[in-house]
This record gives C-alpha cells, structure tokens and sequence, in this order.
C-alpha cells in the first residue's frame, strides 16, 4: 500500500508541474501584446524595415533590374542603350576569348582512357585528368596546358568513378606556348 501511496503521489505532483506550465505561457503572451502595442516599439519596427529595404545585397538588385527588363520586354519596350549593349558584350565575351588567342597550332587528339580503369575507383576521374594533361603536354611541346570547363565537365559528367573510355579533344597553342584543351569535335 505504501508504494500505491508514493506513486499516486508521484502522478498527482506531475499534474500539478504540467498544470502550472501552461498557465505561464498565457500569462506571458499578453505581456508581449501589450509590449508591441507600446508606440516605442512600432517605431523600432519601421526603423528596421527601413533599414532592411536600404540594405540590399547585390543579388538581390540583379535581381530587381532582370526582373524590370523582362516586364519591359513583355510590355513590348526596347530595352535601354546601355542595357542591350551591356547584354550583347556578356554574350559575345566567350567567342571573343577563342578569338582573341592567336593560334600558332591546332591539333586534334582522340584519347583512349582504357588504363584509367585499372586505378581505383574514386581515383580514376583525377588521374583522367591527370593523363590529359601529361598526354597534351608531350605531344605540344610544352608544359602550360589549361583543360577548358567543357573539356572538364566531358571528363567528369558521369562523377568520380566512371570517366568516359575514349574522348576527343582539340588542344589549341597561342604565341606565348601556352595550350587549352577543349572538347573535339564530334564526327
């Protein structure tokens, strides 16, 4: 009986504790009503979202003009001078690139990766790479080879594990006898 007595008393204290919390909570909530409804505090609220429109990041103003030129756009407006000129130079600046090297040599190359394989499996995508810069390097004469994103993103688009058994590439030599590797053309 002693222990029905302890435990029913141990039951009716944990009531009490779950009783009294509750109790708290509503008795804080309209503290803090009362807190925001104080002239004081609207203030600071304005204050701050003042503050928060005058702090912008700069991606979020990108944003803002992509999103000006496209209502522009869909009303029919022409977009301004400076915008289309700016628009039409970020998409001529990779042409320009190829353009702007003055190639002394162009070679196209056609890889086999077979003993790529034979490394471990989370090696073998880096040792590619590896072996496509050796390889380029020896057959250009030179020691300065860049691989291109395209060419990159060729070697790694199937992950670490898996690089492509065979690739084509164009490795191309400027004046100063640097080299970029850039994928081959497909016949």
């Amino acid at each position: 009986m002693a222990k029905e007595k302890k435990k029913d008393k141990q039951a009716s204290k944990k009531e009490e504790t779950k009783e009294k919390k509750p109790s708290k909570a509503k008795k804080d909530k309209p503290k803090q009503i009362e807190e925001e409804d104080s002239p004081e505090s609207t203030k600071d609220l304005v204050t701050t979202e003042k503050a928060e429109l005058l702090e912008k990041t700069p991606a979020e103003e990108a944003k803002e003009t992509t999103e000006e030129e496209t209502e522009k756009l869909k009303e029919g407006e022409k977009p301004s001078e400076e915008e289309a000129k700016v628009s039409e130079d970020e998409a001529e600046a990779p042409a320009e690139e190829e353009e702007e090297l003055e190639i002394v040599e162009e070679k196209f190359y056609n890889l086999n990766l077979r003993k790529i394989w034979s490394s471990p499996r989370e090696k073998r995508t880096p040792r590619a790479v590896r072996f496509l810069r050796d390889y380029v390097g020896r057959h250009m004469k030179t020691d300065e080879v860049a691989i291109s994103e395209e060419a990159n993103e060729m070697l790694w688009q199937r992950g670490i594990s898996k690089p492509p058994r065979k690739i084509r590439v164009r490795a191309v030599k400027d004046k100063d006898g640097r080299v970029i590797v850039f994928p081959g053309e497909v016949k």
